[in-house]
């Protein structure tokens, strides 16, 4: 069969690199054309076009990239009309994903979205084009079945495929000693900084964790990089101030580290699945965050503490981002902090929840067998 998924950001590259590796399994006629990114393509798809064209965030982001946008747009129905998928597969980046499924369902693809547009934090009337262009829904949260059902979709849960990813890393990870000899650090407690993967949130977040950089001289503060981003960008950011930047080792970093510092996103589940206790740092532009608080329903904005529902990992955001309350948190996580071993303990209720490693096989081989029941 022919499938056609569209991820368009980093994380969506990563999801769809293994969910790729489960069709190859389940259907050994797979033909796939994706969107997407290095990841989709090593694992056995053709990438047409990179998500690095495709990564417009916020508010003010996409606005000034209208016309960028219309153009993928175009170009992206052009191609399914080009390759005649058996189905289109969508990924997360509900903005640009629901316009080609309204597109596809008018064109008569069968249409399958993996990793549902989080919906049940903001624009929930986005449900009713999930109804109307989305032949079958493949969640990865638990919460979300609850959340569908309301709008009466039935959906099922089969698990994260996170869970995957991590288990993977850590089993061939050889000892800390010598994860810090091949990243080229000392061998000293280190704190992870994750600043995220979109420029405008680095140059926000960055510049306040490496406020508390020098309260801390009895570790090594290590950023870890995107690839999309520069050196020139981190340089200019980072200073004079003694952090280490490494790129595209994230896995490493956390594995490593005694604690991180985590723009909110697909990382703060990352970092606790790793048993990293965290503190979550978010700061956007002013229209963007105005905007946010209007629109957004949730309590909490990282992954760990919606699953969880409950603040697990503290939530810095926007002028509660300052050197002080940094300072204080950081602290607390640290080997004999006070909140430490609290966080440690829910993480393996949080691993519970979320359930056993196989995700992205199931999904694939459940996608499979949709595809092939009889009409």
């Amino acid at each position: 069969m022919r499938y056609f998924i569209i991820a368009g950001e980093q994380s969506g590259d990563l999801h769809g690199s293994n969910l790729v590796r489960g069709l190859i399994s389940a259907d050994k006629n797979a033909e796939i054309f994706c969107w997407g990114g290095d990841l989709m393509e090593s694992a056995g798809a053709t990438l047409l076009v990179h998500y690095r064209k495709l990564a417009f965030m916020g508010f003010v982001a996409v606005l000034k990239n209208l016309g960028a946008i219309s153009k993928n747009l175009n170009l992206c129905k052009q191609q399914i009309t080009k390759y005649r998928p058996d189905v289109v597969i969508f990924i997360d980046y509900p903005g640009f994903n629901l316009r080609i499924a309204s597109f596809s369902k008018s064109q008569g693809y069968k249409t399958f979205y993996y990793i549902s547009p989080k919906l049940w934090a903001w624009n929930e009337g986005r449900v009713e084009k999930i109804r109307k262009y989305i032949d079958r829904m493949f969640i990865i949260f638990p919460f979300e079945v609850e959340f569908y059902k309301k709008h009466n979709i039935t959906v099922e849960y089969n698990g994260n495929p996170l869970v995957d990813e991590t288990e993977i890393r850590i089993s061939s990870f050889p000892p800390r000693s010598e994860i810090c000899k091949y990243l080229c650090i000392e061998e000293k407690p280190v704190i992870a900084l994750l600043a995220g993967s979109r420029r405008h949130e680095i140059e926000l977040v960055l510049p306040e964790m490496l406020k508390v950089v020098s309260h801390f001289p009895d570790y090594q503060f290590v950023l870890a990089g995107v690839k999309n981003i520069s050196d020139e960008i981190y340089n200019q950011i980072i200073g004079t101030v003694p952090v280490k930047l490494i790129k595209e080792r994230t896995y490493e970093i956390l594995f490593s580290a005694e604690a991180a510092l985590v723009t909110s996103g697909t990382a703060t589940l990352e970092a606790a699945l790793m048993d990293t206790p965290q503190v979550v740092c978010y700061k956007g532009d002013f229209l963007s965050v105005i905007i946010a608080r209007i629109v957004i329903k949730v309590k909490y904005i990282s992954l760990v503490n919606l699953i969880m529902s409950s603040e697990v990992i503290r939530e810095l955001i926007q002028h509660n981002l300052n050197k002080k309350d940094l300072l204080a948190e950081l602290k607390s996580i640290l080997p004999g902090g006070v909140k430490r071993e609290k966080i440690l303990s829910d993480y393996k209720i949080l691993k519970d929840i979320l359930g056993p490693s196989g995700a992205s096989f199931r999904i694939a081989n459940e996608m499979f067998r949709e595809l092939n029941k009889p009409t």
